[in-house]
């Protein structure tokens, strides 16, 4: 069996697997290899029970929190969601190490005409290295951006709710 073969038949795995829109999950792929520096990996869906979800901050459903392994090694963690703008909603991307630790978030999809400054590097840079422990604050630990502001504190308030959801999970020994 080739090497381009093995790829492509582990890339279609983590597609069928992760049931994404396939423009949403090459951007993905993308993050997920440069940011762990791997070349071949296999994302997990995480599945809890209704009971459980139902009282999170956070959304989670089969398609959006997923273990990153590679090697039969866990790397990481993957989350993506949608959050709302000004009069429609993009589609976002955090990326935990296996202690649940932000190592990088991504606007994957932003619809409106303003706003878009949200998905650049400069401004989420300042949400890796949240944990479970933080509290985001827009204006104080959360830099505001003019012209963004709907969407700055859209994204500050899922992140807020992303990490409540995590301590849950984990005080719950889900995680």
């Amino acid at each position: 069996m080739s090497f381009k073969y093995i790829i492509i038949s582990i890339y279609s795995l983590v597609l069928l697997a992760s049931n994404l829109p396939k423009n949403i999950q090459k951007k993905i792929d993308k993050e997920i290899r440069t940011t762990y520096t791997i070349e071949t990996y296999n994302l997990l869906p995480l599945l809890f029970d209704k009971s459980i979800t139902d009282v999170l901050p956070s959304k989670f459903g089969d398609n959006n929190l997923f273990k990153i392994s590679s090697n039969d090694e866990v790397v990481g963690y993957a989350y993506v969601s949608k959050a709302p703008s000004k009069t429609d909603e993009f589609d976002y991307l955090v990326l935990f190490d296996t202690d649940f630790i932000i190592k990088k978030s991504k606007v994957l999809i932003y619809r409106e005409d303003y706003g878009s400054e949200i998905g650049s590097k400069r401004w989420l840079k300042q949400l890796i290295g949240k944990t479970q422990k933080d509290q985001l604050v827009y204006g104080d630990n959360i830099a505001a951006i003019s012209g963004a502001t709907i969407s700055v504190k859209s994204m500050t308030n899922a992140v807020n709710n992303l990490l409540k959801s995590i301590k849950i999970l984990h005080q719950k020994e889900l995680l």
